[in-house]
C-alpha cells in the first residue's frame, strides 16, 4: 500500500520518528508521502529533508492555507526551484480553509491562486486542502488546467462527483472508517476504482479502531479495509488499485532519476 498523505515531520513523531517508518514497512506499506507544509514559509522543506534520508518517502512542497498569510514572492520563487527536487512529486497541500481562518480569506485565495499559476505552469500535480470553502476551491480550481489529489475527501457523493469531474483524484483516510459518516460512505461507495486513493493525514484522524490515538500510516489498513468492505471487495483489491492510481498521477516514476521505486 501507498500511503499518499502524511506529516511525518510532525513534533508528535520527535520521540519515535524511526519506529514510526519501520512499522509502516512492516505493515506493508511500501511508499509513503511527506507533505511537505510544516510549518508555513520560510521553511519550505520539511517534506524533503524525510524524503532525502528515507528511501520509503517521496514529498511535496506547498503553502497550507493555514500559512498562507506568511507567504511572499520569494516564497513562491523557492517553490518553483524545489519542484525540480527528484523526489518532489507535487504541490501541496494547498487550498482554502474557512473554518479556522488562521490566514486573511483573500490572502488565501491569492496564494492559492499563485500556487495553481505554478503547479500549472509546470505540469505538476497537486494535493488540495479544503474546509468549508468547497465552492471557492472548485471554482478556482477550474480557472486552472490542473490534476491532482482531493485530500483526506470527507464530502458527499455531489461533490464527489464534481471532483472527478475536475479530473482529480479522490483520497479516503480515517474519515471514512466512523461509523456516522454516512454520507461520505455513499461517495466511497460509488467513486470508480480507478480514481481513488488512501491516506492516513498522520498524525491526525486515525481510524476506527485507533480513533482518538496519534495516527501513523501503520493505520492505513483500517482505511483500506473499510472501503473494501463498503465496495464488497477484498483488501488485496484496494492495495493494489489505489497504489496503481498514485502511480498513475505522479510523473517521476519511469524517468531517468525516477523518485519512486519500481
Amino acid at each position: 500500500m501507498i500511503d499518499s498523505h502524511c506529516h511525518l515531520d510532525d513534533a508528535a513523531f520527535d520521540a519515535d520518528r524511526e519506529e514510526t517508518i519501520q512499522r509502516a514497512r512492516d505493515a506493508g506499506i511500501e511508499l509513503m508521502v511527506a507533505v511537505g507544509t510544516g510549518k508555513g514559509p520560510p521553511d519550505l522543506e520539511a517534506g524533503i529533508r524525510i524524503a532525502d534520508t528515507h528511501a520509503q518517502f517521496v514529498a511535496t512542497v506547498g503553502v497550507h492555507p493555514h500559512d498562507a498569510a506568511k507567504a511572499t514572492l520569494d516564497t513562491f520563487a523557492r517553490l518553483e526551484e524545489l519542484l525540480a527536487h527528484p523526489k518532489v512529486v507535487a504541490l501541496g497541500e494547498i487550498g482554502l480553509d474557512y473554518h479556522y481562518d488562521f490566514s486573511p480569506r483573500e490572502v488565501q485565495r491569492d496564494v492559492f491562486t499563485r500556487q495553481l499559476d505554478i503547479a500549472a505552469s509546470h505540469d505538476r500535480p497537486i494535493v488540495i486542502h479544503t474546509r468549508e470553502a468547497w465552492d471557492d476551491t472548485v471554482a478556482l480550481i477550474k480557472a486552472h488546467r490542473v490534476t491532482g489529489i482531493m485530500h483526506c475527501f470527507t464530502g458527499n457523493l455531489a461533490q464527489a462527483e464534481q471532483t472527478l469531474a475536475l479530473g482529480f483524484y479522490i483520497s479516503f483516510g480515517g474519515v471514512v472508517t466512523f461509523p456516522k459518516a454516512t454520507e461520505l460512505h455513499e461517495a466511497a461507495r460509488a467513486v470508480p476504482l480507478d480514481s481513488i486513493l488512501i491516506e492516513t493525514d498522520a498524525p491526525y484522524l486515525a481510524p476506527v479502531p485507533k480513533r482518538g490515538k496519534r495516527n501513523e500510516p501503520a493505520f492505513i489498513i483500517h482505511t483500506a479495509q473499510r472501503l473494501a468492505d463498503l465496495r464488497g471487495i477484498t483488501v488485496d483489491e484496494i492495495a493494489r488499485a489505489t497504489s496503481e492510481n498514485f502511480r498513475r498521477l505522479m510523473p517521476l516514476r519511469g524517468s531517468p532519476g525516477s523518485a519512486l521505486p519500481v
